[in-house]
């Protein structure tokens, strides 16, 4: 199992936590996080691209001019694709993206980049996230005494509003709660700092 050091508020140790290898130290599946993060992408995709083709653009009912005789290649119709102005061939049209993906995959890919996290040395354990009130300022001084990197995901076990407000003018910085971790969210971000009580809840959860 591993042991990573716990942080306060203010950079000083605060013990020692021990890691489930159930959780942060099984084999990491590159497949299922691929598989995961493209899926994650797919979903994000609103759909709502929409050309016309050649039979929805206005125009185009009369031979533009005669078949022989001009010197120019013939031409029935000036909403043809090779026209300015003409339909667009395989136009892309409203299409849902959406796709699901198996759950034991979703934790495999979930559990494979906290794993990654935790063999990078990324995490950042801390005792108890909490401010006294939405202030950047202090959330920007925390980041700065745990040597949190620019790119930093906040993960509480409850929603916090103090500390979602304190974060959110800042930079690649992002808050999240155990419940909505996903793995697109952890990799996109250097910094994985988790508050005791979080990691805790994480190890329940997913055990």
């Amino acid at each position: 199992m591993a042991k990573v050091k716990v942080l306060k508020m203010d950079g000083s140790p605060a013990g020692d936590i021990v890691l489930s290898d159930d959780i942060f130290g099984i084999e990491v599946s590159e497949y299922a996080v691929h598989e995961v993060v493209k899926n994650y992408l797919a979903n994000q995709r609103q759909g709502t691209q929409s050309a016309k083709t050649r039979s929805e653009v206005r125009g185009g009912g009369r031979k533009p001019f005669r078949q022989k005789g001009t010197g120019r290649a013939r031409q029935g119709s000036t909403v043809a694709p090779n026209h300015v102005g003409g339909g667009i061939v395989f136009a892309p049209k409203p299409r849902d993206y959406r796709y699901s993906v198996p759950k034991k995959v979703k934790r495999l890919a979930l559990k494979s980049v906290l794993t990654s996290k935790v063999q990078e040395k990324e995490i950042i354990v801390v005792d108890s996230i909490a401010f006294d009130a939405p202030k950047t300022k202090d959330a920007i001084a925390f980041l700065s005494n745990v040597s949190a990197g620019k790119k930093a995901l906040i993960v509480t076990a409850e929603n916090d509003l103090n500390t979602i407000k304190s974060a959110s003018n800042i930079q690649g910085v992002k808050t999240t709660t155990v419940g909505e971790l996903n793995v697109y969210d952890i990799l996109n971000h250097v910094s994985f700092i988790v508050s005791k009580d979080a990691v805790e809840k994480i190890q329940e959860v997913y055990a």
